[in-house]
This record gives structure tokens, C-alpha cells and sequence, in this order.
């Protein structure tokens, strides 16, 4: 908007462009245009509403009232408006009074419009957070702050302080309020969630609609506190009538979710874990969730006040009808397997199901009830005489169910009550030997425990009971206090069983049959009514405590034993010497004999070490047989028990020991060395290959015999057989050796070592067989080869090719390396070199004389004839 400005120039001052009467009219003109404008305008910002239902639209509108109002007055006080003003009054002219006039209006709405934009703007944030904030409880924390703030509005505000203004703003609040709680509870996707979401939201929602009113009259009270003269007495029906309509409805949603849950209570988790019949629990579920679906699809909105009717006649219908029939239609489908309750028993859990469901219907009718003109209805008679029935059919389920345990607790409890304590899980007749896999077990049967606990619910029911049923269980904490002792018990027991191997029940089997004397009271002569129970099991725990004491010491002694067997099983016997000056090995009997000196020292360990084990079992002697003889009868399958475990250590020493001689053996790794020489007219090994066979065979017996040292012990004792004069100068010595040496495994480790040591020496011939392409220097017959060559006296080129192949005899053979590494073995093969370089250079000497000698005797010959021609000169 735009003031349309004069034309004629103002530069002149007011007084004297007054007496101007064509400037004058020229301004007229003007001004009417201005007034015109003005009062268009006014009118259409006075006839303007807000542009929809809720608070803000109006806060908008005011700021744009504002904002046109202010730009035409602003354009009011540009310096050549006020001056064309000044001149209209100066002229005196009859328009200026009307002009006047609409300019007060222009500046009183302007006012008033500025004055409501800016009161109602500390309104908007609150307002904004009631109109887009996530959630109602938003809403609830938005009220209170909102009610303040218009308070203050109420009380500061200039046009805002009076009913007029006030109550059509209190509208469009409670017009936003409820339509944000009306799309937070929406029916199409209220029944799609879950019931505990459902019902937090309907609560919210109701709580949020209560809060607005209560919170408007808490503010009407402070208004009036305030001081201030004007109160808030508006129309309440018309700020409230819908909000508290759509309370109503919350609180009609909230029931019928109320009833679902009930319903769906009869199967909450715990049961289903519980029943056998999961589908069938599920279907039910379904019938459930069946029951409120068709509110899923209204075809009109509950929320609207003239839609009550047709909401009511819904509820109505939800509260007569569809709940006794789902409650029925529970009741039927699980009658033969109803679902439990956690710690429930069957029969008394059964009938506590009937009764919940019982009560859940009656709890529902009962609402019913309250409503007299639905009561007095046909539809209501009809609901009611339906209502008669299932709870009739309930009732006679319930005493069936009762009637035939208290039939079935009579008879059987008496019966059960004459049961022995413990039964036994195998046969009594077995031999002592394998007597620790017979085992007690508690003979309490369950049911007892089920009466016990059915007895305690039915009376929690309120139904009579028999009087040995109440009988036993007031004894449940002793019957309780008895099994978990015997449990214990009987657990201590078969764990000292298992404890103890073959020979250990056997050395204590004095005090395993004086345990089993006294359980098997419990077995053949206590029953659950004895009152001798007590005490049984007092006896037992400490008969088992003794035995466990002794089982302890035993053990202790035997695990001293086993490590000092352990010890013996794990020594080395052949202990090595290591190489002298790096590379350079001991030769075969300087390694042999150290193996054998190493072994003796070992040996005088291992005998220390066994013979300490007769003292230890002479310790268990004095425990069990409180004698220290070394000889008792009541030990003597013990004392063989650990001579048998002596004798396979034993053969594991000997065994593991052959086995590491024989990978030693077979390593690339050389540990000895021997020398390959020439003795004519054969090539061999220093020491040869008998020679290095029967040490290994001596060093292999030597193990083996190290067992000589190992005595054997007396039969039934653990004291060392003496030594026994066969004949006069013979004593033998009864030992472990002779059983050792005839063992399958010792002697396969011996016959795999003979065996790979041949595989060996044959590996080390074969290598000696390629130097026989020399022998013709050591076999052939030199004093004959070079008595042919006198008499012959061939020429010197024949000399020459002997010598020269001798020559390069002696230098091929410094090519061969001297020294070859199998296995175990290093063979040093510099003496059978050097031996093979003396023959060759033997012959080349030889050939040497022999070829001088004949050139001395042709050159004396030669001389002759020389001195012969020369005296026939």
C-alpha cells in the first residue's frame, strides 16, 4: 500500500502556499485519495478472520494487521504528508475534519493491533509446542506454562483483558488440544499395538484432556488472587463440553483394553512355557485379539460429540455379549489341558484357571449389572441367563476336578508313605571288585511332593482337604530337611565310590561293607514313617566322613608313590657325550662306554628311589591295618597292585628309553665316529662291523638290565625277596629283569634297533665300495708286475704312462671328502686316503728304480761297445 503524493511543488512555506488557491484543491484532491485508501483499508482488516481453528492462526493474523497497519502509518508521518496536512489546516479547509477522523481510526487499530501481536507472541512458543510437539505428554508439560502466560496476558494486555477476546482464543486452545489427542489416539493403529502401549497412550491422552481443565481453574483462581479486577467467569460448556466428552471416550477405550488383557492374562508367558498344547494357546490368543477388532474399522469417529449414540451402542455391545462368550469358548477349548500357572500344581491349578476365568466374566457382567435399563433388556436377560450357564459348567468342573484327587490322595498316600528311603540302581550280589558301580538312590516319590503342594493350594482355595494329606504336609520342612540331606548324602557317597579304583576297594573293604551295613538299613527297614530317619542319616554322613578320611590319606600316599614312579618312568638312560673340539665325536667305545658309566650313576637314583616305596605302603599299612609289618594279609592285593604298577613302569622306562636310542639312531645328527682303513687286502671299518654291532647289542642289554637292580618283593608283602643259593657257589637274586626282558614290547624295540643298525653299516659299505676301483694298487703282485717289465725292458714311454696314472691316483684321491656323516655315525675316511696315496707313491718309487736301473745298465753297455769301437780304432 502506497500513498499517492502531490504533484505541486511544496518548497514554499505553509503560510504562503495556504493563500494558493490551485494548490490548496490540488492537496484537497489529494488528501481525498489518502482518506479513501485509509477506510478501505480499516474495513477490510476489521472483517479479516483467522485462517483455521487453532490459536496460532489468530496470533497470525493480528501480525498482519499490524504490519498493514504500520506501513500506512508510517507513510503518515513522511515530512511532505504531515507539510500537505498542515497547509489543508492552515487553509481552513472543511475536508481536514473528516480527514482527522479516519487517521484516529488508523491510529487506534494500529495500536491495537500492534499491542495484541505483541502480547499474544510470548504465547507462541507454548502454543507451538501444543500445536507440532512429539507426543502428549508434550501437551501435559505445555498446559500449565500456556494457562500462565495467558494469565499475564489477561491481566497486562490493553484488549485482550475481556470476554469478548479472551474466550474465542480458550476455544481454539481446546480445539488444538483435543485434535492433537484425537490423532495420538487413533483407532486404526490404537488396535494394532501392543495392549500395555495401547493403554499408556489412552491414559496420556485422558490425562492430558484432564489437566486442561483442572489447570484452567487453577488459573482462574490465581486471576482472582491476583488482585485483578476482572475474573475469569466464562462459559465452561463451551471451552470443555468436547474435551470432557472425549475423557469419556478415553476412558470407554481404556475398559475395553482393560478386558482384553484379562483375557489375554489367562495366557501370559509363564503358561505357555508350561502347557503342552502351545498352538491351541495361540489360537486362543487370536480369539482374543478378535474380540476388539472390529473397532479397528469404525465407520464413524467416537471422538465426535454427536456420534455418542452410535459410540455407546458399540461399547454396549463389547461388555454384553463378546466377552462371556470368549471367556466360554477359553473354557471349553482347555478343559482337558488347561494351562498352569508357574509352581502351580495340576489339579489345584486347574481349578484356580476356572475360577480366574470365572471371576474375569464376573468382574465384566458385573459392569453390565450397573447399567439397570440393559439389565432389564431382552438382549440383557438373554446375556445374563449366558453368563448362568458357563459359570455353572465352571462350578461342576472345578468339583469334578477336586473329588477325584481327594479319591486318589486317600488311597495312594498311605502306600507311598511305607516306601524305604533308598532304593538301590543295581544288583547287591556283585563281586567286591566291582562293587563301586552299585549305587543308592533317594526313593521319595514325586507325587508325594505333588499332594504336599496340591494340599497347600486347595486350602488356599478353600476346600477341605484329608486329614494325612494336612498331616504330611505340615511335615513338608522336615520331609524336605530329610531329602536334601540324603541327596547330599548319597551324593558324598557315590563320589567316595568313584574315588576309589579297583585296588583301594579292595584294601578297604573292611570299612566299605560297615558303610554298606548301615545304608542298607535305609534300604530294607526305614520307610518315610519311621522316625528313626534322623538319626540314619547322622550315622551314614559320619561312617562316610571316616571313609572319606582314610580315602584321603590313602591317596595322599598313593600320589607319593606315583610321583616317584613317574620320576623313575621318565629317566634317561642314554645320556650322551657331546662332541670334543666342535666337530671332532668321540669314537664308538669311548661313546659307548660313556653311555654305560652315565647309566650306572642313574641307576643308583632309580634303586634309591624304589626303595623308598616300601616304607610308603608300610605308612597305608598302619592306617588301614594299624600294624607296620610290611606283610599284612588284609594288603597283600595291594602290595600286588603297586608291584604290577612297578613292573609296568618298568617296561614304559625300558621301552620309552629303546625308542629314544633308536631315534637318536636314525637323526642326522653324528654322536660317534669311526675310521674306514685299508687292510689289505680288503677296505674296512675301524672297528669293524661285528665289533659296532655287539656294542650296540651291549648297549641296548645294558638298559635292559639296569631292572637287575629293581628286587622283587616277597609274595603278600612289600619287603625285598633276600638272595637265593641255587647251589653252592650260586645266588640268584629274584628281580624284575627276567619278566623285562621277556617283554613283546622291549623285545620289538630291541629287534627295530639290531635292524636299523645293520641298515646303517650297510649304508657305510656301500660307501666303502667305491674306493675299490684302487684296489689293483694293494692286490696286484708289484714284485712280479715289475720282474715282467725287467725282463721286458720296454721303452720309457711305457714307464712314463705308468707313472703318470699313479700320479693322478694320488691327486683324485685328495679330491674325495674325507669325511661322511650317516646318521649317527661320522666316518672318517682320511686314513683310507692316505693309505691309498703311500700304495700309489709305493709304485711310483718302485717304478722309478726300476726304470734307472735299466737306463744304468744301457748306459754301461752303451759305454762298453764305446770302448770296444774305440780300442778297434
Amino acid at each position: 500500500l502506497k500513498l499517492e503524493m502531490p504533484t505541486v511543488n511544496l518548497d514554499r512555506e505553509v503560510a504562503v502556499l495556504a493563500t494558493v488557491p490551485g494548490v490548496v484543491q490540488s492537496l484537497k484532491r489529494c488528501a481525498v485519495t489518502w482518506q479513501k485508501l485509509i477506510s478501505g483499508v480499516l474495513n477490510e482488516q476489521l472483517k479479516k478472520v483467522p485462517e483455521g481453528n487453532g490459536p496460532l492462526a489468530e496470533i497470525n493474523l493480528w501480525r498482519e494487521n499490524n504490519a498493514t497497519l504500520r506501513a500506512l502509518t508510517e507513510q503518515m508521518k513522511l515530512p511532505d504528508v504531515q507539510k500537505v496536512l498542515e497547509i489543508l489546516q492552515e487553509a481552513e479547509s472543511e475536508f481536514t475534519g473528516d480527514l482527522q477522523i479516519v487517521l484516529s481510526d488508523l491510529k487506534k487499530h494500529h495500536m491495537e493491533a500492534q499491542d495484541n501481536a505483541k502480547f499474544l507472541s510470548t504465547l507462541e512458543r507454548h502454543l507451538k509446542n501444543l500445536s507440532t510437539g512429539t507426543g502428549v505428554d508434550v501437551i501435559s508439560n505445555v498446559i500449565p506454562s500456556l494457562l500462565n502466560a495467558l494469565r499475564l496476558v489477561w491481566i497486562m494486555s490493553r484488549h485482550y483483558n475481556e470476554d469478548a477476546r479472551m474466550v474465542p482464543f480458550l476455544e481454539r486452545i481446546s480445539w488444538e488440544i483435543s485434535e492433537r489427542v484425537r490423532r495420538v489416539v487413533d483407532l486404526q493403529t490404537l488396535f494394532k499395538q501392543d495392549t500395555a502401549t495401547a493403554k499408556k497412550k489412552i491414559t496420556e491422552a485422558k490425562n492430558t484432556l484432564e489437566q486442561w481443565k483442572k489447570c484452567y481453574f487453577t488459573t482462574c483462581i490465581q486471576v482472582e488472587e491476583s488482585g485483578s479486577k476482572r475474573y475469569w467467569k466464562f462459559d465452561v460448556k463451551s471451552l470443555f463440553e468436547k474435551t470432557d466428552y472425549m475423557v469419556s471416550i478415553c476412558q470407554d477405550l481404556y475398559d475395553i483394553f482393560q478386558v482384553a488383557e484379562e483375557l489375554q492374562n489367562v495366557f501370559i508367558p509363564e503358561l505357555i512355557t508350561v502347557t503342552e498344547n502351545p498352538k491351541g494357546v495361540d489360537e486362543l490368543q487370536r480369539e482374543v485379539n478378535i474380540v476388539i477388532s472390529p473397532m479397528e474399522d469404525l465407520s464413524f469417529d467416537p471422538f465426535r460429540v454427536e456420534n455418542a449414540r452410535d459410540w455407546a451402542f458399540v461399547v454396549e455391545e463389547f461388555r454384553e455379549d463378546v466377552v462371556v462368550e470368549i471367556v466360554e469358548q477359553i473354557f471349553v477349548q482347555n478343559l482337558k489341558d488347561p494351562p498352569l500357572y508357574k509352581n502351580h500344581p495340576p489339579v489345584a491349578g486347574a481349578i484356580s484357571w476356572s475360577r480366574s476365568l470365572s471371576h474375569r466374566i464376573r468382574h465384566t457382567i458385573t459392569l453390565f449389572q450397573e447399567e439397570e435399563e440393559l439389565l432389564a433388556s431382552k438382549r440383557g436377560q438373554e446375556v445374563q441367563q449366558k453368563y448362568l450357564q458357563v459359570t455353572k459348567k465352571m462350578e461342576e468342573y472345578e468339583a469334578q476336578k477336586y473329588r477325584q484327587w481327594r479319591e486318589r490322595a486317600e488311597h495312594v498316600l498311605p502306600l507311598l508313605l511305607k516306601d524305604t528311603l533308598l532304593t538301590l540302581s543295581s544288583a547287591t550280589d556283585e563281586p567286591v571288585s566291582i562293587r563301586k558301580s552299585v549305587g543308592f538312590a533317594l526313593n521319595f516319590s514325586p507325587e508325594i511332593q505333588e499332594i504336599i503342594t496340591e494340599t497347600k493350594y486347595m486350602e488356599q482355595l478353600g476346600l477341605p482337604v484329608p486329614e494325612m494329606a494336612r498331616y504330611v504336609a505340615l511335615q513338608e520342612d522336615k520331609y524336605l530337611r530329610y531329602t536334601n540331606k540324603l541327596k547330599v548324602m548319597l551324593s558324598r557317597y557315590h563320589k567316595l565310590m568313584e574315588m576309589m579304583n579297583e585296588a583301594e576297594i579292595k584294601l578297604l573293604d573292611h570299612h566299605v561293607k560297615e558303610l554298606w551295613r548301615i545304608l542298607k538299613a535305609g534300604h530294607k527297614r526305614l520307610t518315610w514313617k519311621s522316625v528313626g530317619i534322623g538319626e540314619f542319616i547322622v550315622q551314614c554322613t559320619q561312617t562316610i566322613g571316616r571313609l572319606e578320611l582314610l580315602v584321603h590319606q590313602v591317596h595322599q600316599i598313593s600320589e607319593d608313590i606315583s610321583s616317584k614312579l613317574q620320576s623313575i618312568e621318565s629317566t634317561n638312560l642314554f645320556k650322551f657325550p657331546h662332541s670334543k673340539n666342535g666337530d671332532k665325536c668321540p669314537g664308538a667305545k669311548e661313546f659307548f662306554d660313556y653311555v654305560k658309566c652315565e647309566q650306572t650313576k642313574d641307576v643308583e637314583q632309580l634303586v634309591r628311589k624304589y626303595s623308598t616305596i616300601p616304607q610308603l605302603l608300610i605308612e597305608v599299612e598302619r592306617r588301614v591295618a594299624y600294624t607296620n609289618s610290611g606283610k599284612s594279609p588284609k594288603l597283600a592285593s595291594y602290595y600286588a597292585y603297586w608291584e604290577n604298577r612297578i613292573y609296568q613302569v618298568l617296561i614304559q622306562l625300558i621301552v620309552k628309553n629303546l625308542q629314544t636310542f633308536n631315534a637318536t639312531i636314525l637323526e642326522n645328527v653324528p654322536l660317534l665316529q669311526i675310521e674306514a682303513v685299508l687292510s689289505a687286502p680288503e677296505i674296512t671299518l675301524q672297528p669293524n662291523d661285528s665289533e659296532i654291532e655287539k656294542m650296540t647289542m651291549q648297549s641296548i642289554q645294558d638298559c635292559v638290565e639296569v631292572t637287575k637292580h629293581f628286587v622283587r618283593w616277597m609274595h603278600g608283602t612289600c619287603i625285598e625277596c633276600p638272595p637265593q643259593h641255587v647251589r653252592v657257589d650260586e645266588v640268584v637274586t629274584f628281580s624284575f629283569y627276567s619278566d623285562v626282558s621277556q617283554s613283546p614290547l622291549v623285545i620289538e624295540q630291541a629287534v627295530l634297533i639290531t635292524q636299523n643298525i645293520q641298515k646303517l653299516l650297510e649304508s657305510l659299505r656301500k660307501c666303502l665300495n667305491q674306493w675299490n676301483k684302487y684296489d689293483q694298487l694293494w692286490k696286484s703282485d708289484k714284485d712280479a708286475v715289475l720282474d715282467r717289465l725287467a725282463a721286458e725292458k720296454p721303452p720309457c714311454v711305457v714307464f712314463d704312462e705308468h707313472l703318470q696314472f699313479y700320479m693322478r691316483v694320488t691327486q683324485e684321491v685328495t679330491q674325495w671328502p674325507l669325511v661322511k656323516d650317516e646318521q649317527f655315525i661320522r666316518l672318517q675316511l682320511a686314513p683310507l686316503a692316505s693309505a691309498v696315496q703311500e700304495n700309489a707313491k709305493s709304485w711310483m718309487m718302485s717304478l722309478g728304480k726300476l726304470l734307472n736301473e735299466l737306463a744304468k745298465e744301457e748306459l754301461l753297455s752303451l759305454q762298453d761297445e764305446i770302448q770296444v769301437g774305440v780300442f778297434s780304432l
